[in-house]
């Protein structure tokens, strides 16, 4: 009998929409994108502080310039969808 009622249970909780798996993997990608962001962003900062007079240093600076565009924009967009 407790295992047909908490069948029961399980399936209105599932069944009734209490739980958005869409809802629940645009919030972890907003997180993560928002984490990424956070993460790039320090680093740009901390890069400039110490970065060498070569060509690769200027390269790497642009390329963490560019993921912390591409992943602050991901997370502003996210931020909005939710």
């Amino acid at each position: 009998m407790k295992h047909i009622i908490f069948f029961a249970l399980i399936s209105t909780v599932t069944f009734a929409g209490f739980f958005n798996e869409e809802g629940a993997k645009a919030k972890a990608e907003y997180i993560e994108n928002d984490r990424l962001c956070k993460l790039f962003t320090k680093k740009v900062e901390e890069y400039k502080k110490h970065l060498r007079t070569d060509i690769l240093a200027a390269a790497s600076l642009a390329s963490y310039e560019y993921r912390a565009e591409l992943f602050c924009k991901k997370a502003e967009e996210a931020k909005k969808s939710l």
